[in-house]
């Protein structure tokens, strides 16, 4: 799942392939780009901004423009060698072929495709609160946005983008273990709003550049509660639970994360699984 240090890694690995060099063809394969050819441009550099990516390009006639995309849920990029076979997904998923002579960057099941002159390039993000991973983070103003909508339960307002953005499941999960805030608390009630940016912003930094994410340290077992519904809490052994919340899957464990409020505050349950069938 693409969360803001994925679209970071995933950015750095755009720029080493392209940035500097001169496309040898491009493929859109969404309508509203399906006549644009890029054959002859440079692209200049590759940089992300929470879970958009930006790829900035100069036109044979030095005008300057700017491909957009956005990963969502099950986005990605993958850059492969000249003559190196596309298997990593299905050739039906890809949305946009950029090439050069060394290398041809893929984009698969891409989402807000768009092409615009550079100077409207913040119009794309404008939404958006401060990045986590950007180089303006302002956590003061994260918290302040957090902090205006005081009703919406804490795991929603982490996931909103217009919050903060590069949170995504995984970190708002781990993050409120961490904190040892339940994930349906509404946003007025957390204690200490700071921290918990805070913490977000340093899990964040910790991973950007990493293979592989990891919110313990531990490679082999990289979460804390994340994926873990029904197994034992790594803290304290209590059985982690998982529930829907606001349409996401939220993950926690009820003695880490307690509910002062009690279990009428608690969103419904599933059922345990199945002998021998842990669902993610």
């Amino acid at each position: 799942m693409p969360e803001g240090d994925t679209v970071w890694n995933t950015a750095q690995v755009l720029r080493a392939a392209l940035a500097g060099r001169r496309l040898t063809g491009s493929d859109f394969r969404v309508p509203r780009l399906a006549t644009v050819e890029l054959t002859g441009w440079v692209a200049l550099d590759c940089l992300s901004r929470g879970k958009h990516l930006l790829i900035r390009l100069a036109a044979p006639d030095d005008r300057r423009f700017t491909l957009h995309s956005h990963l969502r849920m099950d986005g990605s990029w993958r850059v492969y060698r000249s003559g190196q076979r596309w298997a990593s997904r299905p050739a039906h998923l890809i949305r946009a072929v950029l090439r050069t002579t060394d290398a041809a960057a893929v984009g698969y099941h891409l989402h807000e495709l768009v092409v615009v002159q550079t100077a409207r390039e913040a119009e794309l993000t404008a939404g958006s609160g401060p990045d986590l991973l950007g180089a303006d983070w302002d956590a003061a103003e994260a918290v302040r946005r957090l902090a205006a909508q005081p009703d919406v339960t804490v795991a929603e307002g982490l996931l909103d983008q217009r919050n903060l953005a590069g949170v995504g499941n995984v970190y708002a999960c781990e993050v409120l273990f961490l904190r040892g805030v339940a994930p349906w608390t509404p946003v007025r009630e957390v204690p200490d709003l700071t921290a918990l940016v805070e913490l977000a912003h340093r899990l964040l930094l910790a991973n950007r550049g990493r293979s592989r994410r990891t919110i313990t340290g531990l490679p082999q077992e990289a979460t804390y509660v994340y994926g873990r519904a029904h197994r034992p809490c790594r803290r304290c052994g209590t059985t982690v639970r998982r529930a829907e919340l606001a349409g996401r899957v939220s993950y926690w464990c009820p003695n880490c994360q307690p509910d002062q409020r009690g279990d009428a505050a608690r969103p419904a349950l599933p059922p345990p699984p199945a002998a021998g069938r842990w669902p993610r």
